[in-house]
């Protein structure tokens, strides 16, 4: 079992643009990772199993729906305190970030901009602290980078709605007690709809056969005349833009958290690189190591001050979705670089398990496609700077939706 001697790197003093709520936040969740879910993480990884007993932990140290309000069940956090615990948590693993990604960005949140207050005072406690895990189905089996080809449809059959289609590669789903599920009216309007476990016609099975994300349990969403209550509608907000709001908070996420993948990429390789002897020096002081690392600090210093001006934007309410989907794209790209890089400077043991830096690179490659692969991020600021929108000849401009 490998210790733990992650320190996060720092090269522009960027703490102390920081107060010292975000640096406590940051460090209680450090703490807690190192302590419960990196002793773990590897056997979990290697059997691809979910730890599902960290669940609880997750809810206690804040990690489920940070900037909820206190009043429903939340800590009341901002926006940076928000990225700095998804940093840390994908520091470890992406799988564990992406549980609690998904439940803040894609379940909590949804229910908290666009339910009633029935809906949150029923949902957004018990998933704050745990006690029920969500997941969000929106992708499908023939549907992913567009979402409003979905197939997934609800018909109103008086007292209650009748839902019916699939959704796939579903994070959370197979252990979820409650489904965001977004699908089409009979006039083709996109709805969410709170699907609880234990509806008749619902099922989640575990998708199996991944990669990578193995400590993450990823399932199917499967409709079959599921009689979904009235109730369950999300009545403030719809269409597509609905799902894509979620999608924003979850992608901001994202971009701390595979910096966090990156930095400890990064913290590895400059630690093995002082220790490495070989030709009777530290394989450090070759130039074309120190070249590796030196532009490993200069795009991880990069990220940091563009993840933390996004974060500011996101307190001011003033990001936009083009800005978080360039943030998403970029962080994503250069972690899986300097995954790869420093799997070199640690050559053979870069593949062994006694470091994590194998199972970050096999985590982004699922992360660089997941909410938004790497091409539809790069369209989207394409479209944001061009004005012309180029997914197809037809497409619709989805910053309007």
């Amino acid at each position: 079992m490998a210790t733990d001697l992650y320190q996060h790197p720092d090269y522009f003093n960027m703490d102390e643009l920081l107060t010292e709520e975000h640096k406590l936040i940051r460090e209680a969740t450090r703490a807690w990772v190192k302590q419960n879910v990196s002793p773990i993480i590897e056997d979990y990884y290697e059997r691809a199993a979910f730890p599902a007993h960290l669940v609880k932990g997750l809810g206690e140290i804040g990690a489920f729906g940070p900037y909820i309000p206190e009043e429903y069940g939340g800590p009341g956090l901002d926006q940076i305190s928000y990225g700095l615990i998804m940093q840390e948590l994908e520091r470890c693993d992406s799988g564990l970030r992406s549980t609690s990604s998904v439940q803040s960005s894609l379940v909590m949140y949804p229910i908290w901009k666009y339910g009633n207050e029935e809906q949150k005072q029923r949902f957004l406690p018990k998933l704050a602290t745990g006690e029920f895990l969500g997941c969000f189905g929106l992708t499908e089996p023939d549907h992913g980078s567009n979402p409003g080809g979905m197939l997934t449809n609800f018909k109103d059959m008086g007292d209650h709605y009748l839902l019916n289609g699939s959704k796939m590669w579903i994070s959370n789903a197979p252990l979820s007690d409650v489904a965001v599920v977004w699908a089409k009216d009979e006039s083709g309007r996109i709805h969410g709809l709170l699907v609880e476990k234990g509806m008749e016609g619902f099922t989640a099975p575990e998708m199996h056969g991944k990669h990578s994300l193995r400590a993450s349990i990823t399932g199917e969403l499967l409709f079959d005349n599921v009689k979904v209550p009235k109730a369950n509608l999300l009545p403030n907000k719809s269409g597509l833009g609905a799902p894509l709001g979620c999608l924003d908070s979850a992608r901001y996420g994202i971009a701390w958290g595979a910096l966090g993948a990156a930095m400890d990429c990064y913290d590895q390789a400059l630690r093995y690189s002082k220790e490495r002897t070989q030709f009777g020096v530290p394989i450090g002081a070759f130039q074309l190591t120190q070249k590796k690392l030196a532009e490993m600090i200069t795009e991880i210093t990069k990220a940091q001050f563009l993840t933390l001006r996004l974060g500011q934007l996101r307190n001011e309410g003033k990001a936009t979705s083009a800005q978080i989907s360039m943030a998403k794209r970029n962080n994503v790209e250069f972690a899986l670089k300097i995954a790869r890089e420093s799997r070199q400077i640690l050559g053979a043991m870069g593949i062994s398990n006694e470091f994590s830096v194998m199972r970050h690179m096999a985590n982004l490659e699922s992360v660089v496609t997941y909410e938004g692969t790497h091409d539809i991020h790069l369209l989207i600021t394409g479209m944001d700077v061009t004005g012309i929108p180029a997914f197809t000849r037809d497409a619709p401009d989805l910053s309007k939706m």
